[in-house]
């Protein structure tokens, strides 16, 4: 089978969050039939759907897989749960999050995976760290490269890059 090029997108709002990204990444790294060939800074970013919650800390990996796309899903599914992530309710506070925003070219839409996430084109806090992996992307049903969505974007959320150390 010849790997495939994914993207994930990660993000942290409990505890320290910057480490709980890398932390991820190491796993999603170490994970067997995957390798993290591309990583973007990590953004302080605004939290969506929910008031009164801390700020995440966000990031984009590419990520060259010999996995399935369910495959896939399953494995970033079991690193959240070995952090610690407990699903309760949609839109909550997380340790870790670990999206499949687009893997290849493929468009699926099952009960359990839809490929490419389908508020991708929506979120400035994906588009932000995913222009600076892959800016020339083409979104596989918009037909339209990332970079230009992130231009169509309004400008509502706040994102800005964080430092390493903070």
């Amino acid at each position: 089978m010849q790997p495939s090029v994914a993207y994930i997108g990660i993000g942290s709002n409990l505890g320290d969050t910057v480490l709980n990204c890398k932390h991820s990444i190491a796993r999603i790294d170490g994970t067997s039939g995957c390798e993290v060939t591309a990583r973007s800074d990590l953004f302080k970013t605004e939290p969506e759907g929910v008031a009164g919650q801390q700020w995440y800390a966000n990031c984009v990996i590419e990520v060259k897989t010999e996995r399935t796309p369910h495959n896939l899903l399953d494995s970033l599914m079991a690193i959240e749960h070995e952090m610690g992530r407990i699903r309760k309710k949609k839109w909550e506070s997380r340790i870790i999050d670990l999206d499949l925003l687009i893997f290849g070219e493929l468009v699926l839409d099952s009960p359990d995976l839809v490929v490419p996430h389908p508020l991708l084109h929506t979120r400035r806090f994906v588009l932000e760290p995913l222009v600076q992996v892959a800016p020339e992307l083409v979104h596989p049903i918009l037909n339209i490269t990332i970079q230009r969505l992130l231009k169509k974007l309004p400008k509502e959320s706040y994102v800005e890059i964080l430092k390493e150390g903070a």
